[in-house]
Formats: C-alpha cells, structure tokens, sequence
C-alpha cells in the first residue's frame, strides 16, 4: 500500500468510527476519495492544512424536534435536519427531503454530494442539504401546512439569502415550499426571495424550475453521446421512477428523439415499446397523485410488471431517476448485457459502488449523480439570481442556459479525466474538478 493510499485509508477509517450507522454517507465519501488519491498523487498539497478531513466534516449539523397537530387533534412528532456542509463558495444549497427514510446519515450524504455537484454547475452555491422524517402521503392539506409550519419555526434562525438557501427535493414540491416560505416571510418580518428557491411562479420563482433536473440529465447524456459519437435521437431509453426527475427526463428524451420503453414506481414498473405519453403520465402523478399501474391500464401498448426489474429490458441508454442504490451490480451486468451503452444518474447515488465497477470495466459511458443532475440545482442558482435582480425570465432563457451549464459540466469532467489520465471515467473527472474548486477556495480562506 502506497503513503497516499495509506492517509486516504486513515482519513476513511476515522470518518467511520465517528459517524457509526450511516451507510449512505459512508458510501460517497469513499466514492470521493478513490477520486482524490489520483488528485493527491499530483497535487500533494491538497492534503495541506487538514483540507480533507475539514471537507468530510459538515460546518454545522443541526437537529431539532417538529411537533405538530393532525386532524383529529392529536400532536405528532418527527425530526428535522439541516446540515450546512461548505459555504467555502458561497451560502449553503441544497434541497428539503420529507420522507419516513430521513435520518442523520441520508441527510449527510446528500449535503456532502452536493458540495461537488454544486461546484460542478460554476455558480457561486456551497453545500447543504436539510429535511425531516414527515411523510406527507395521505395527509390532508391542513396537516401538512402546520407541520411545514412547525417546521420553519425553528429552520428560520439558520437559513438567509446569504446564508444557507433551501430548495424541494423528495416529498417537498411547490405547496410545501409555499407554506415553508409563507411561515419564513412571517417570522423574518420580510419579503426576502431569494431564501428559496422552487417558489410559485407569480412569487418569485423560476421557470424550468420544475423541468431542471430531468431535463438536465438528458442534456448531460446527450452530450456525453456525442463526445462518443453516438447520438440521443433514435436510441432506446430506460427510465426508472415517475416522479418530477423521471417526468422531465422522458419528456426531453422523447423531444429529442429517444424512445421511452420503460418507468417505474414503488409498486411495479411499466414496459412502453411504443414509448410514453407524457401528458397521461403527468395527469395519473402530478394530478391523480396515482400508481403506476392506473398508467398501464389507460395508456395503449403500455404492460404493467409487478416482478422482475425495469433493468431487465433492452435499451441503450439507462437514466436511475428514482433513489439511492437503487440499481446494484447484477442490474448492471444485465444493462450491458442487454446493449445499454450509456447511463446517467438523474438521482443521487442511484448506482452501487459494485454497479459503477461494472460500467467502469465494460466501457460503459457514466454520468454520476453529482454531474449528471446537476440541473436542478443550476436552475435554483438561476432563481436565486432572478430574486437578486428582481426580474423575471422567459422559460427559453432559462432553459438555454442549463442547457449551456449542463454543457459545460460535462466538458469540465471530460477533460478533468483526461487531464488526470483517466480519460471517459466521468466519475473521477467529476470528483476531481467539483473538489478542485473547493479546496482551492477553503486553503484561499484559512483554517476555518
């Protein structure tokens, strides 16, 4: 064992026994510091200053109990989490996750991938990442509006404009950011819009806002086939979940020319050889709130599966929209076994450690989560420069520029690679240029 593998094995091993019970952040630490031992080889002082270990050390970590009134006026009680991970490039950002799966060691994980993806998008955002163990399936209107209530009343003291700036993820969509904003204005005694993003339209929020991380994914698989010659229009996609991301990836793949032949929910996965019509799609989740199988039963061609795995079918490009280690090492040998040549993460940390191995060892181009769906958070970077400005922009606009972003995100992990002789390995050329940029910044600021 070489010296630098030696003090990347020491930095992971103390990570460990100080953060015992959490897998989830256990695994994109060491994702980032296989990445970093190539960096450490080169560029030895990156280990200056105690840089690494202040880096896998969130700034601050702050929980806080939420009780609330149900309908049948009983108090409930769940937690919340904000964890401020690095504001060495500027205030904090990172969505809100309601959802029962929410603990200390998710929330970690997700803050610390979105300090690399948040430098990866080259606007001035740090790393951060919040939510609570609410589940707001089933809930009424007025139930959720108190807990998001009660929830604000303490998250209020830690978040500002220029301090930490929150946004939606799994669970939080426009009403809940609503309410959350409704309660922040009233205790902050100011109309400050710039402290959310994913707000209504008419209040401050931004187009594409909604569209951002699907549509972004597709952007950065398109680009990542064509630097390999290949092309999105005519090719076979899989999509996997049918939330907002897995909505917008199969709208902007078919609008490119893709062929949707499959997505998925908790409760099966649907085979569309003739691809999807978005607008049913759309109508049975975003409306209905439905499953997929009320899909299956009114779209024409379209076979509902309640076993097996939407990585079974034949594609050629595969895009995880739905959640963490979702797709493990059997389901990648099956994608490439069955043609998929390309996959990109519309997730965070979809794929396994042992899924990536396998694609890294096929040649399979790979996109990961902190390039590949970077776009929602590009977009909530552009709402935040629309509240500062006190403008308004079209949807075209707005959509240039992530395409523009995600254009760029892809070039800078291309040839991050190549500059680290790791060329078409996006993971490492990922890693390397999100963390450059951060490091740079933290040994520019001090010991702090």
């Amino acid at each position: 064992m070489s010296a630098i593998d030696q003090e990347v094995a020491g930095y992971y091993q103390k990570l460990l026994e100080r953060n015992a019970g959490e897998p989830e952040f256990h695994q994109a630490v060491a994702e980032v510091l296989e990445s970093l031992k190539i960096v450490l080889s080169k560029d030895p002082h990156y280990a200056d200053y105690g840089l690494i270990e202040r880096l896998c050390e969130p700034e601050r970590q702050i929980i806080f109990r939420v009780p609330w009134m149900d309908d049948d006026n009983n108090i409930r009680v769940n937690r919340g989490f904000r964890v401020q991970f690095n504001s060495a490039l500027g205030p904090y950002k990172g969505g809100l996750r309601f959802h029962p799966s929410v603990n200390l060691g998710i929330i970690k994980f997700l803050g610390f991938e979105q300090i690399f993806k948040n430098s990866l998008t080259g606007l001035p955002i740090g790393g951060g990442k919040g939510g609570s163990d609410f589940d707001p399936k089933g809930r009424s209107e007025g139930e959720i509006m108190r807990f998001c209530q009660s929830f604000m009343t303490e998250l209020w003291r830690h978040i500002g404009e220029y301090r930490d700036v929150p946004a939606g993820d799994i669970g939080v969509g426009g009403r809940e950011i609503g309410y959350l904003f409704g309660q922040y204005r009233r205790l902050a005694n100011q109309h400050e819009s710039g402290v959310l993003t994913g707000k209504g339209l008419t209040w401050g929020g931004s187009l594409v806002r909604t569209e951002a991380t699907g549509y972004g994914a597709v952007y950065f698989t398109d680009e990542m086939m064509k630097a390999n010659g290949d092309s999105i229009d005519g090719s076979k996609v899989i999509v996997s979940g049918s939330g907002n991301v897995a909505i917008y990836a199969i709208q902007k793949a078919q609008e490119l020319g893709a062929t949707v032949v499959g997505f998925s929910d908790s409760s099966g996965w649907v085979e569309t050889p003739n691809g999807v019509d978005v607008e049913l799609l759309r109508e049975v989740k975003e409306k209905r709130r439905g499953r997929v199988a009320e899909y299956a039963d009114e779209a024409t061609g379209a076979t509902l599966h309640t076993d097996g795995s939407i990585w079974d079918l034949k594609a050629d490009v595969a895009l995880p929209c739905a959640t963490q280690n979702e797709l493990d090492g059997d389901n990648a040998r099956t994608l490439v076994d069955n043609g998929v040549r390309y996959v990109a993460e519309g997730a965070n940390m979809p794929s396994t450690a042992e899924a990536i191995e396998v694609f890294r060892e096929r040649k399979i181009g790979f996109g990961p989560g902190k390039a590949a769906n970077a776009g929602g958070v590009a977009t909530s970077a552009l709402e935040m420069q629309q509240n500062a400005s006190r403008d308004s922009w079209s949807f075209d606009y707005t959509d240039d520029r992530l395409q523009k972003i995600m254009s760029n995100i892809f070039t800078v992990a291309k040839n991050t690679a190549e500059e680290y002789d790791r060329a078409g390995d996006y993971v490492v050329g990922a890693n390397i240029a999100g963390f450059k940029k951060v490091a740079d910044a933290m040994l520019a600021q001090g010991v702090i």
